[in-house]
């Protein structure tokens, strides 16, 4: 069965890469470009993982996360944030949010994919 990541970005190139990183990896993706998107695309699907930015306009990636939190349905997805933030605070605060793991970008593609498959498990 192929596994479902929906990635969250508001930079179209960004997501572009992961987008073409995750598929050519063999993974379906689905897109959305703030966290209020994401959260719309989720209504419909139920992905095996979410990667998100942090800094993004409408809904942030905290603020995105911690919905997907109190939400029941949504509560076990893995969730893994892609961010140009490296700040142990911020990183803190994600964790204590609900993320399952944290990668700075720019990201290799090869590490995306292998942390991807780890958590998706």
């Amino acid at each position: 069965m192929v596994k479902k990541i929906l990635a969250v970005d508001d930079s179209r190139t960004i997501l572009s890469m992961v987008t073409q990183t995750l598929e050519n990896a063999g993974y379906e993706t689905l897109q959305a470009e703030d966290g209020i998107q994401g959260l719309e695309v989720l209504e419909g699907n139920a992905p095996d993982l979410i990667i998100t930015d942090i800094n993004m306009p409408r809904l942030d990636g905290f603020g995105f996360i911690e919905r997907i939190r109190r939400s029941d349905r949504y509560r076990a997805i893995p969730i893994l944030v892609l961010t140009t933030e490296n700040d142990p605070q911020k990183r803190e605060r994600a964790r204590k949010a609900g993320a399952t793991g944290w990668i700075v970008k720019p990201f290799e593609a090869a590490k995306l994919v292998d942390t991807v498959g780890r958590l998706s498990g």
